[in-house]
C-alpha cells in the first residue's frame, strides 16, 4: 500500500524559501512518477512540478526558475525547494505518485493514483 506524507509547510514572507518533503512508504520512489500539486481555496488543484522515473523534470510556468523538484531514492523521499515565494504561491501542497508516466505528459490530477494529506504554505506580502 502506497503512503505519502508531506511536511515542511509553513508561513513565510514574500521572497522567502521553504522546502517541502514527501516521505513515501509501501514502494520505492524510483519506480514511480512523482509530482507536487497545489490547491487554493476556490480553485482547482494544479500541477506544480513532476519528476519521472527516468529523471525527467517538468514545471508549471508559474514556478519555473523558482521551484526545484528532486528525489532522494535512498531516503525514499521527494522534495520541492521553493525560492522567492510570492503570495500567489499560498496553497495546500500535495505530493502525488503513479506507476504510469502519463502524468509527466499531462500533469493532471486524474493521472495520479496516490496522494498525501497535504501541507499548508502561506506567503505574506
Amino acid at each position: 500500500q502506497v503512503q505519502l506524507v508531506e511536511s515542511g509547510g509553513g508561513s513565510v514572507q514574500a521572497g522567502g524559501s521553504l522546502r517541502l518533503s514527501c516521505a513515501s512508504s509501501g514502494y520505492t520512489v524510483n519506480t514511480y512518477l512523482m509530482a507536487w500539486f497545489r490547491q487554493s481555496p476556490g480553485k482547482e488543484r494544479e500541477g506544480v512540478a513532476v519528476n519521472s522515473r527516468f529523471g525527467r523534470l517538468r514545471y508549471a510556468d508559474s514556478v519555473k526558475g523558482r521551484f526545484t523538484i528532486s528525489r532522494d531514492n535512498a531516503k525514499n523521499t521527494l522534495y520541492l525547494q521553493m525560492n522567492n515565494l510570492q503570495p500567489e504561491d499560498s496553497a495546500m501542497y500535495y505530493c502525488a505518485a503513479d506507476r504510469s508516466e502519463n502524468g509527466y505528459y499531462n500533469l493532471a490530477q486524474r493521472n495520479f493514483s496516490a496522494w498525501g494529506q497535504g501541507t499548508q504554505v502561506t506567503v505574506s506580502s
